[in-house]
């Protein structure tokens, strides 16, 4: 297995930063949060992404994509992270463009992806329906009717919801013998019984709350039920969680630099922090640390290019790592920034806000351990 980029992809990482440099700072983030932003992300910044072809990266050539491959698509997420960057690139293509691509049929695909690449449609996932992310815990049902479906439930958290031109929900359905299987299922934002409400994080991004009373889905809106469509979600989910976790490398390398950075140039008693060894011992042990999350990152990301069986298990080793520094690593940055690190004007700040949603987002350090236990049989 190579965690190296080949040219095409080493391509696309430097324009990710260049661009991202240039066109991303924290000061554009600051300002989407002061203004109370409803998308939570600028559309000429979005258009711009579109234009370099990130929309496109992961798509197999036969479907119009790039082929560029999960590893540089890693690289553009850590990208994102480094920059604080809010796009919806991870609901819209990773999550929502991917279960089209596993789940979908010939004319689904044809309708769809097309337009997420080009950026007229956005998709975004609607499966989390409690405080903590667990896809077994679905109580949103779809009932079979005569030309369809009638979807009735609730679901949180929906990232990128507000302004999204569709969702992938997920549902339960009931079959003749009373179990239930999971259901996939495209719902127009606009049809009669949807509703959404804008949900504010500590990131300040766009979440919205998702209401279903009696929505009515035709059956070329269903993109699956049964196993084959349990196993297209769980595809797509374990995808993106290995992207967050990438984003999660570069907050984490934004804010460990930062500090570094701080500890050479803030002095006491005449010298600077960062010559004490107590100081420099947290360090260490914190760029130790690091690097293992890079590895963890990197063989997640060949897996999913190689097609490796054992993607479930590096996706929830990947982000269980992620998650767990999202918070230790933070909270040191603070503590060794002092009592400016937990001011507002102070840019860490915005960098703590976003690790504290991406720790919980798709599941965090708790879920994938236990999950990561189940996979391995215990």
């Amino acid at each position: 297995m190579s965690f190296l980029l080949n040219e095409e992809q080493r391509q696309f990482s430097d324009s990710a930063q260049e661009f991202l440099s240039a066109k991303s700072p924290l000061s554009l983030q600051r300002q989407l949060r002061d203004t109370s932003s409803a998308l939570g992300f600028e559309p000429r910044l979005w258009e711009e992404v579109i234009e370099l072809g990130w929309t496109a990266a992961v798509f197999p050539e036969s479907e119009g994509g790039l082929a560029v491959g999960y590893k540089g698509m890693g690289a553009v997420f850590e990208a994102i992270g480094r920059h604080v960057a809010a796009l919806p690139l991870l609901s819209s293509i990773v999550l929502g463009g991917e279960i089209v691509l596993q789940a979908g049929t010939a004319s689904q695909k044809q309708t769809w992806l097309p337009s997420l690449m080009t950026g007229q449609q956005r998709l975004a996932l609607a499966i989390d329906e409690q405080g903590r992310h667990d896809p077994r815990k679905i109580k949103t049902m779809a009932t079979k009717t005569a030309d369809g479906w009638l979807l009735n439930g609730d679901k949180w958290f929906v990232v990128d919801g507000l302004g999204a031109t569709c969702f992938v929900v997920v549902a339960k359905v009931e079959t003749t013998n009373g179990a239930a299987e999971m259901g996939l299922f495209l719902v127009d934002n606009a049809w009669t019984g949807v509703k959404t409400h804008a949900t504010r994080l500590a990131d300040s991004r766009n979440y919205a709350q998702l209401n279903l009373v009696n929505v009515r889905v035709t059956e070329d809106m269903c993109l699956g039920v049964g196993a084959a469509a349990e196993k297209s979600l769980n595809t797509a989910l374990d995808k993106a969680r290995i992207c967050l976790a990438a984003e999660g490398l570069g907050l984490l390398k934004e804010a460990f630099d930062r500090t570094n950075t701080y500890l050479k140039e803030r002095i006491q008693f005449d010298v600077p922090i960062g010559s004490f060894q107590a100081l420099q011992h947290r360090m260490a042990r914190l760029y130790t640390e690091l690097q293992m999350l890079e590895s963890c990152v990197r063989a997640a990301l060949s897996a999913i290019d190689s097609e490796q069986d054992d993607l479930a298990l590096l996706a929830s080793l990947a982000k269980a790592r992620a998650s767990d520094l999202c918070e230790k690593l933070m909270n040191e940055a603070i503590q060794l920034h002092g009592g400016i690190g937990v001011t507002d004007e102070f840019d860490l700040g915005l960098i703590v806000k976003r690790a504290r949603v991406l720790q919980q987002s798709l599941g965090d350090g708790v879920f994938h351990r236990n999950r990561y236990a189940c996979l391995k049989g215990f």
